[in-house]
């Protein structure tokens, strides 16, 4: 029910993921006299894979966690991931209120021994394939050792989903030097550089997000979301202004026209929607965060990604790991 379209997109998407991938099974979790309709259109085979679960409440996208917390047990989130407490459900898929999805995770789900706070964690392309980056909003404060989890954590969903064997770890900062960056992390480095499991490669700095100088990049919450939200600007940019540039006059559009096909696999490379589907990391279940503003392929895909981490296993595998290295 959440995000900028709610059923308008959610539902076509699922019905998208359903058809896709033959294993998967889906939970429409929200005001089922709103959902019906949209579910009627699907054929018989897609609809055997679905079913409704009634939720007479919605979570505001502009509300406090904590009024969420007390006043909205019988929302569509609220069931959603209790549907993942109890077992119903192996994962949670929700465009809706960040606050509110980190909330009520944290509240139903609870987080695992060792890790103080969930981290927020994506996929990004690179100029040499993709990393992990983490953590993208969740947490704005942080101390040296909420850090070092998340670099741990991290570390195992890179090894997990992008199959990176012994995954190389960065910590975002505003140089390169030892010198450089607050205590906080100073301190977190030499925590990662001191481990024997951590793949730790030291300091990078912004335009190594995209150049592949880590397959694991580590920051607080605020650094993270002000650098994906600059990046996905400057691309909206870039396409605007290609665009316009090959539109201009008739020797652009012929251009454009030669260009077309090389234009068009670099925007389905860069495309967002191909990397939509932000996980929360530390939870005890799989929940994935979509976009707000995503479309029906953008959410599909995040159906994908939360399929994937079920299929590897990702949760019990990063409990595992802590618990060798944090407990």
């Amino acid at each position: 029910m959440g995000g900028d379209h709610g059923v308008s997109v959610t539902v076509p998407a699922s019905l998208q993921a359903l058809q896709r991938d033959p294993t998967l099974e889906v939970l429409l979790v929200g005001q089922t006299a709103v959902l019906r309709p949209a579910v009627t259109v699907a054929p018989s085979e897609l609809q055997s894979r679905l079913r409704l679960v009634e939720a007479p409440d919605v979570v505001g996208m502009g509300e406090r966690p904590s009024s969420v917390l007390r006043a909205r047990r019988r929302s569509s989130l609220w069931l959603a991931l209790e549907a993942v407490q109890q077992g119903q459900a192996q994962a949670c898929v929700s465009a809706g209120n960040t606050g509110a999805i980190m909330a009520l995770g944290r509240h139903l789900l609870k987080t695992f021994a060792g890790v103080d706070r969930p981290a927020i964690v994506t996929q990004l392309p690179t100029s040499s394939g993709h990393c992990q980056i983490l953590d993208l909003g969740a947490n704005v404060d942080l101390t040296s050792d909420h850090l070092y989890q998340f670099a741990v954590m991290g570390s195992v969903l890179a090894s997990a989903v992008g199959g990176v064997q012994s995954p190389t770890v960065g910590l975002l900062n505003i140089g390169e030097e030892a010198i450089k960056g607050r205590e906080q992390i100073q301190v977190a480095a030499e925590l990662m550089a001191r481990s024997d499991w951590l793949n730790y490669v030291g300091y990078i700095e912004g335009d190594g997000i995209w150049s592949g100088a880590a397959d694991v990049v580590v920051c607080d919450g605020f650094t993270g979301n002000v650098a994906l939200k600059a990046s996905e600007g400057l691309a909206k940019l870039i396409d605007e202004r290609v665009a316009l540039a090959f539109s201009a006059n008739w020797r652009g559009r012929a251009l454009g026209l030669l260009a077309r096909p090389v234009l068009q696999s670099l925007r389905s490379q860069i495309d967002p929607g191909r990397y939509n589907g932000a996980s929360f990391l530390g939870l005890q279940g799989i929940v994935v965060k979509s976009h707000g503003a995503s479309g029906v392929d953008a959410f599909a895909h995040a159906v994908k990604t939360a399929a994937k981490e079920i299929e590897q296993n990702v949760a019990a595998r990063i409990n595992e790991r802590l618990e060798a290295l944090l407990v």
